[in-house]
This record gives structure tokens, C-alpha cells and sequence, in this order.
């Protein structure tokens, strides 16, 4: 498999640009074609241009080849393949302010939480930053620029690493894709337009703390005892509760930002009024919001 161009950063892509020989103009059409959604071959560059990078990137990291959409409210659901004939999912939902979309991180996950169907054939592999970037622009793009839109003002306003895998495990790719979404000369959005799901991997939320990057960090939690919590979510057997918690208090003395607990609802399990109050104390006192979910 080749590279992925969407990797660069901006000024990457102008060093890039420079060391073939070419002169720096080329990144920004580059750079605005790959944010349009454009394979590199339907960028508008000279063909020998062209011919270098294609010796080198993919031509097309991540491309739609299924749709479904919702009779109810509209929601997409999108099959992506990606250029070694991996497939991965994503969802586009429409809200008053515009989309929110849902990225994968990962081709399958290693995390094994029971009620996830994403674990179910283990870890393929991490995604790269771009191949995370390149499933927004063409979704994007299939809002804004076949409807004679800017992308860069389009579509997709939000973000949420919620799809298959697990963000936090692939960390420094996340880090990227971040950065490289929220570069002014690119996609531009605020990281406190994206949140970022995990099953509480405690030294990578010290970590992301520290990076600056103030995304809203949303923590699967679904019990309110570590042994409850193990039942479904092996993660818990290295990571107690009270230390995703201490975690959560150091992020958002360093951000700000309030941070969100998923708990999904399952019967016989952890959704009783027992388990409410119980919710109640562990929770009581934090500046946190509990986002109850159903199971599928």
C-alpha cells in the first residue's frame, strides 16, 4: 500500500512540493483539491506533477461504495472502502447547525467490549491521520461541492471518533488527523466542534490533555462498579474507575471542557433503579453530562 498525501500537513506538503522540484503554488492547489474530495488525478496539476505523486500516494485512500439512508430522519450510513480493499463505517446525521459526522479510527478494534460489533474480528489495522481526514472530505463533498458549495465552509460542522476502533489506541494518528482538521489553511474546525469516544485507555486522556487540543472527550462507561464494568468491557481489568475518573478531573483542569459519560442501557445488567442511584453518587459533584443510550 502506498502513502496517503492526506497525511501532510500543509506545510509538510509544501516541503513536499518543493523537494520535486516545483514551485510552492502547487501545495495550495493540492491542498484544496484533496479537501474537495478529489482523487490526486482529477486535481487540476500538471500531468507530470501528477505522475510523481501517484508513484508515491494513493490516488483514492478512502472511497464511498454503499449508502444507506434513513426514512425516518434522514441519517446516512456509509460503507467505506479503503485502497487495500479494507471497508470500514461512518455515519453522517443532520442537525439544526448542519451534519455531525462519525469517523472509524481503526479496521476492527482489540478492545473486545461485548456490546460492539466493530471488536467482533479483532484488530486489522490503525488508520492513518489521512485516511481519518479523507472519510470527511468525500462525504463533505457530496454535500458542498457537487452543489456548487466552498468546502471548507460546508457540510460537516462536527465530528465524533465514534466509529469502529478505538481512538485512543491508535494515538498518534488521531493526534494528526486533530491537527491537521483544524489547520486554518485547510478544513478548520474548532477541535471543540469534535468529540473523541473512548473506553477509557488512562494514560493516552493524560496524554491528550497535554496536547492542547481541546476536543470533548466523551468516556464509555456503562457500569458503576469496576466488576460490573468487566463483565462487558475488559479494559476495566487494567483500568479501575476511580482512575478513569482521576483521569477525567486532570482533563478538564487542563481544557475546560466538560467531559461526557456514555452508559448504554442493558437489561439484567447495569439499568435498574439501583444502578441509578448509584450513577447518581460516583458522578455527583463533577462537571460531566451522562448521555443514556439504548442498546442496538
Amino acid at each position: 500500500m502506498k502513502s496517503v498525501l492526506q497525511d501532510l500537513s500543509f506545510e509538510e506538503l509544501e516541503n513536499l512540493i518543493l523537494s520535486l522540484g516545483e514551485k510552492k503554488f502547487r501545495a495550495k492547489q493540492l491542498y484544496d483539491g484533496l479537501i474537495r474530495g478529489r482523487k490526486i488525478s482529477e486535481i487540476n496539476i500538471p500531468a507530470d506533477l501528477k505522475n510523481k505523486l501517484l508513484e508515491s500516494f494513493e490516488d483514492e485512500p478512502v472511497k464511498i461504495i454503499k449508502t444507506l439512508v434513513s426514512e425516518l430522519d434522514g441519517t446516512e450510513k456509509y460503507l467505506f472502502q479503503l485502497a487495500d480493499g479494507n471497508v470500514i463505517e461512518g455515519v453522517l446525521m443532520q442537525y439544526e447547525y448542519g451534519y455531525s459526522q462519525c469517523v472509524s479510527t481503526q479496521v476492527g478494534c482489540r478492545m473486545g467490549c461485548k456490546f460492539c460489533a466493530s471488536t467482533l474480528g479483532g484488530l486489522v489495522r490503525n488508520l492513518s491521520a489521512g485516511e481519518i481526514l479523507s472519510q470527511i472530505y468525500v462525504v463533505n463533498a457530496l454535500h458542498t461541492v457537487k452543489k456548487g458549495r466552498n468546502p471548507a465552509d460546508g457540510a460537516v460542522k462536527k465530528v465524533v471518533l465514534m466509529g469502529s476502533g478505538e481512538p485512543l489506541d491508535n494515538y498518534d494518528n488521531v493526534v494528526k488527523f486533530l491537527r491537521n482538521l483544524s489547520a486554518p489553511e485547510g478544513f478548520n474546525r474548532s477541535p471543540r466542534n469534535v468529540s473523541l469516544s473512548t473506553c477509557g485507555i488512562v494514560p493516552k486522556i493524560y496524554a491528550l490533555a497535554d496536547e492542547g487540543i481541546d476536543v470533548n472527550l466523551t468516556i464509555s462507561l456503562h457500569q458503576t462498579t469496576d466488576e460490573g464494568r468487566a463483565r462487558t468491557m475488559p479494559i476495566a481489568k487494567k483500568y479501575s474507575i476511580e482512575q478513569i475518573l482521576d483521569a477525567c478531573t486532570y482533563y478538564f483542569n487542563k481544557t475546560g471542557r466538560r467531559y461526557i459519560f456514555e452508559y448504554t442501557l442493558i437489561d439484567d445488567e447495569n439499568c435498574d433503579r439501583e444502578h441509578a442511584q448509584e450513577l447518581i453518587k460516583l458522578l455527583k459533584g463533577r462537571c460531566c453530562h451522562v448521555n443514556l443510550i439504548r442498546l442496538n
